[in-house]
């Protein structure tokens, strides 16, 4: 039955297959390692971690049920346990302590259970599902979202995986591109994945566009998008990548404003055209700016344009389609895109954003769209040569004939001049001949006509498209106690180290079945500041009068301190 496990009938009951699942059942507990997750429960609650979830998935009869597996893995992404492995390091009988059950299952049982929710193919609709109730909620952050591209890099050595570049190493490696939406404080909504990635630009046109025309709430009718052709339908936030003048125009008849750097400048505008003006940004902190702007045309689209000047002189321009919002509503949009970088590094160290859930591969459509491995070295040879060429035209350019005009210089200076030009002519023929080749060769191709030893594999998207969501209710979770938490607190950056602490600390579980109570007790923290601010998370968290799921428990949190001896 395995190391702490007390629920002799009720495991011999699932062996026999006679219990669809363990009803959790607490008993008292002291000093229960990493038990300071519960605070979350209520959040992980409120952000849809159990919404939704009898509907899209089953698990077979058995001693886990799925809510059970749902809250483990909550747990384990709040507790920053980085792996389903990592769970082997840690006592089942304590985690089981959290869940109302004898003790955590066994990692493989864990990972049996995860393949069986990934094989019914229901992750991405679970997923849809709760992005809508996000959106609905918070009609607000669904006005202007963020767009980006991040690269999971893989380091593995079994599957072939195309290469991408991955900026913040600067390095060319295996990987897989997903594609984020997230609202301005970072909040993720949903991600798109791409074994092979096409770029950013079509999978905003192709993917994310469409379906954010259909979930993103409170969009204009169509009486008043004929009454008002300035008005739009929402905005959509991305970097330099996306610049296209060409999709900023469709984007405009679609009624979609579009808010991104100019990719192409030119000059500094005069410093005189600065004015200061007065922002608000997503933290709802004020500062004044120096802004200027004015109408640009770019390929029959006119936009406006803005430059943000900081005290250094540096301009640094960005673009809009939005014309009816002004540059303080503007300006903190676009540069409030950091939070989205910063949503990518903060999951990547705190949830392991890039860890694999399993190590097995999907089918690659047969009709997918790669480059040609010809075309590419054809390419590469091209360039190559090119830079040849360039080097040795400059080199022509610079033979020059210093001193007095000798017979026996000029004859020298002739033979040179000669053989760089022959040199030059024959580098000419053989870049022509190779463009020739590269243009009657298509640059793209389907899948199914790679050559074998080109071909490459796709990881399972739908296991891992789960464990994502589950950390997305995880990340929202934190994110609302964070706001809860600040209240109290002078120092307002160091909200999710103190959470990251309280879901550390160890706790006391003291259920009682006759008053329908389950009373976790927090042991203090480091300092007085950090449990006065522990204090007020608790009771705003008793105020929700959460219920401990299939239980009749209502959570009630204290700290071990407030109680008389």
């Amino acid at each position: 039955m395995g190391r702490g496990a007390t629920a002799t009938m009720e495991r011999l009951a699932a062996s026999l297959g006679m219990l669809d699942e363990v009803t959790p059942r607490f008993v008292a507990a002291l000093d229960v390692p990493k038990g300071g997750v519960l605070l979350a429960l209520p959040a992980l609650l409120a952000s849809g971690l159990l919404r939704h979830a009898d509907k899209y998935f089953q698990l077979p009869k058995g001693f886990y049920g799925l809510k059970t597996i749902f809250l483990l893995l909550a747990f384990m992404a709040l507790a920053r346990l980085k792996s389903i492995e990592a769970l082997r390091y840690h006592a089942p009988g304590e985690w089981g302590n959290l869940l109302g059950i004898d003790r955590a299952p066994e990692v493989r049982t864990l990972r049996i259970k995860l393949k069986h929710l990934a094989d019914q193919e229901q992750a991405f609709s679970w997923s849809a599902e709760l992005c809508k109730e996000w959106m609905m909620a918070v009609p607000e952050d669904a006005a202007v979202l963020y767009v980006d591209g991040h690269v999971r890099v893989y380091h593995g050595h079994t599957k072939q995986l195309p290469k991408h570049y991955i900026a913040r190493q600067r390095l060319c490696l295996s990987a897989t591109a997903d594609y984020w939406v997230n609202a301005m404080d970072g909040k993720p909504f949903f991600v798109v994945s791409q074994p092979v990635d096409p770029g950013m630009l079509q999978v905003l046109e192709g993917d994310i566009i469409p379906r954010l025309e259909q979930d993103v709430p409170n969009q204009p009718t169509a009486e008043q998008l004929n009454a008002a052709p300035l008005l739009h339908r929402f905005t959509v936030v991305f970097d330099r990548e996306g610049y296209s003048p060409g999709f900023m125009a469709r984007m405009k008849t679609r009624r979609i404003a579009c808010l991104t750097y100019h990719k192409h400048p030119g000059e500094h505008w005069p410093k005189d055209e600065f004015y200061p003006t007065q922002v608000r940004l997503a933290s709802g902190e004020c500062t004044t700016i120096q802004l200027a702007e004015r109408g640009t045309w770019l390929a029959h689209l006119w936009v406006r344009e803005f430059r943000k000047l900081s005290e250094s002189g540096h301009q640094t321009p960005f673009l809009s389609t939005d014309y009816q919002a002004s540059g303080a509503v503007l300006a903190p949009a676009m540069f409030g895109r950091w939070s989205q970088e910063n949503f990518f590094r903060y999951m990547r160290q705190s949830y392991n954003l890039d860890g694999l859930v399993d190590y097995g591969t999907d089918r690659i459509p047969e009709t997918t769209k790669v480059v040609n491995p010809a075309y590419r070295t054809l390419d590469a040879q091209v360039r190559k040569k090119l830079g040849i060429l360039r080097r040795n035209i400059a080199a022509f350019g610079a033979i020059a004939l210093d001193g007095e005009i000798e017979p026996r210089k000029v004859e020298a200076f002739a033979q040179r001049k000669s053989d760089l030009q022959e040199h030059i002519t024959q580098l000419q023929k053989e870049v022509d001949d190779l463009k020739a080749q590269r243009k009657a060769t298509k640059r793209h191709i389907s899948y199914d006509e790679l050559p074998k030893d080109a071909r490459f594999d796709r990881l399972s998207t739908q296991s891992k498209h789960l464990v994502d969501t589950i950390k997305m209710i995880a990340y929202r979770g934190e994110t609302a106690m964070v706001q809860t938490v600040r209240h109290q607190m002078t120092r307002h950056d160091d909200a999710r180290s103190l959470l990251r602490a309280i879901y550390g600390t160890e706790v006391d579980l003291m259920p009682d079945p006759q008053a329908g109570t389950l009373t976790v007790r927090l042991h203090p923290l480091a300092n007085q500041s950090s449990d006065d601010a522990l204090r007020h998370l608790c009771a705003e968290l008793n105020a929700t009068q959460t219920l401990f799921p299939r239980t009749n428990l209502r959570l009630i949190y204290e700290l071990v301190s407030d109680q008389s001896p």
